[in-house]
Formats: structure tokens, C-alpha cells, sequence
């Protein structure tokens, strides 16, 4: 009986000498899941760049985009919030899969628990500069003016963009920064205290992706996830109804 709900993150299918067996886990992941999956919710960089053109659709990604396809048929919901690497899916997923997608942190209420999810970019109160470009990115007028590069030319250009933003982010990644310092955290306890002051119930569960670091931390009565990443070890989150327990998927 379908009653689960599963958290992937930061695939960055397209990336990398092993990005077709990524994909092939992730399917395989998909259909070991798929008869308790009530809902998936993808936190974001599933893809290292997509653009949704009018009249085409990027060469590869079709074992996992027809696995979605087959399991939203049957029933499967999917959630999909888009990260700063496939931010410019804008409603592909949306019209081929069925897919609901998010593009900022959002609260919603899952079997009767209270969660805030994301991905986690552009949280920090460091990440200005960050924020500047993904204002750059998400003008429609810049996306517009991107349609119109022939995509044998746009394509490698934005490749080497996204390659050279993964690997900075990799280079200066120390893992877990602790309480006091991780930007994600630092944000869901903000959060976390505005319902507080409200006088409203507060959140259950923070679920971000975006760091690549899986770690699991209480946050008042809450608890934050990281999910982690689907590069290094297959990472995943499953939520039964009462609580969510971070996986590791066997490659």
C-alpha cells in the first residue's frame, strides 16, 4: 500500500564519466520504491542544466524521465523543486509527468506534519552575490534571449558554467559547518522562530538539499535533513507517516 514519502536530491544528471549509471540507479531506485511511493519529492538539481525549449527536448534523461512518466500514471505523486543548476525547467515536468514544481522554500502539510522544503540555494545570508545572478538567471527576458541561441552553441556554454560552478562549490565544501554556521539551518531557525512568535504551530521536519552533505539535527522540537547527494553515496530520505529516516540506496 502507497502510504511512504521519498526525498532525492542533487543527482546532477548530465555531469560527470558516470552520470548514465547515476540515472540507471535512480531508476532503479524509482521502481524499487514505487509500491509503497505515495509521493517524491525531488529537492532540486536533479539535472547539472536543462533548458525547456518550445519545440524541442534536451538529448538524454529518458530511463528516468519515462520512469517518472510510468509511476506518475500509477498513481505516484511528484513534487519538484528546481535548484540553481536545472532552474530553467520551467513547466516540462509540469506538463509531461504531472509534476507540481516549486521554485522557493515551501511549508505544505504531509499526513498530518508540518514540513518546510527546498533546495537550499541562495539561503544564506552570505550567498548576495548569489542572489544577484540567480536574479540574472530567472529574468524572462534573459530566458528569452537564451531560446534564441541555437543549443549546439547555448548548450556548452552553459555546461562549462554549471561544471565550473560544481567544482567551486566542491572546492570550498567542509562538509557539515555546525549549528552556528550553516546557512541552511541558520534559516530554517529563523523560520522555525517566526511560527513561534506567531503564536501558529511550528514546523515538524526542514528537508534541503543543495549542500551535499547528509546530516541529520534537531532543531527545537523540529528536525532539520539534509538529504545529502545522489554523486557520492545514493543518498534519500523516506518519511512513513510519523517520521523521516535518512537511506543510503545501494549502487
Amino acid at each position: 500500500m502507497r502510504q511512504k514519502t521519498y526525498f532525492v536530491t542533487d543527482a546532477h544528471l548530465g555531469s560527470g564519466a558516470d552520470s548514465r549509471q547515476r540515472e540507471a540507479d535512480l531508476v532503479r531506485w524509482l521502481e524499487a520504491i514505487e509500491p509503497e511511493a505515495k509521493r517524491v519529492v525531488m529537492l532540486g538539481d536533479i539535472f547539472d542544466f536543462w533548458f525547456t525549449y518550445k519545440y524541442a527536448v534536451p538529448r538524454g534523461f529518458v530511463r528516468l524521465l519515462g520512469t517518472m512518466a510510468r509511476l506518475a500514471d500509477s498513481g505516484v505523486e511528484f513534487l519538484f523543486f528546481i535548484g540553481n543548476h536545472d532552474m530553467w525547467l520551467f513547466d516540462y515536468l509540469e506538463k509531461e509527468v504531472g509534476a507540481v514544481m516549486y521554485s522557493e522554500p515551501t511549508a505544505m502539510e504531509l499526513d498530518g506534519k508540518r514540513f518546510l522544503l527546498g533546495h537550499g540555494d541562495g539561503l544564506c545570508p552570505k550567498d548576495r552575490k548569489y542572489n544577484c545572478l540567480k536574479r540574472i538567471f530567472r529574468s524572462r527576458f534573459n530566458q528569452w534571449l537564451f531560446a534564441g541561441i541555437h543549443p549546439n552553441i547555448g548548450f556548452p556554454i552553459a555546461n562549462r558554467w554549471s561544471c565550473s560552478s560544481r567544482k567551486k562549490h566542491n572546492a570550498t565544501d567542509n562538509g557539515y559547518l555546525g549549528d552556528d554556521r550553516e546557512g541552511i539551518y541558520l534559516y530554517c531557525k529563523q523560520m522555525q522562530q517566526q511560527k513561534i512568535d506567531a503564536g501558529v504551530q511550528p514546523y515538524d521536519y526542514f528537508l534541503f538539499g543543495h549542500r551535499h552533505t547528509p546530516v541529520v539535527r534537531p532543531l527545537g522540537s523540529a528536525t532539520y535533513i539534509n538529504v545529502g547527494n545522489w554523486i557520492d553515496h545514493r543518498d534519500y530520505a523516506v518519511f512513513d507517516g510519523e517520521t523521516v529516516t535518512l537511506e543510503s540506496f545501494s549502487k
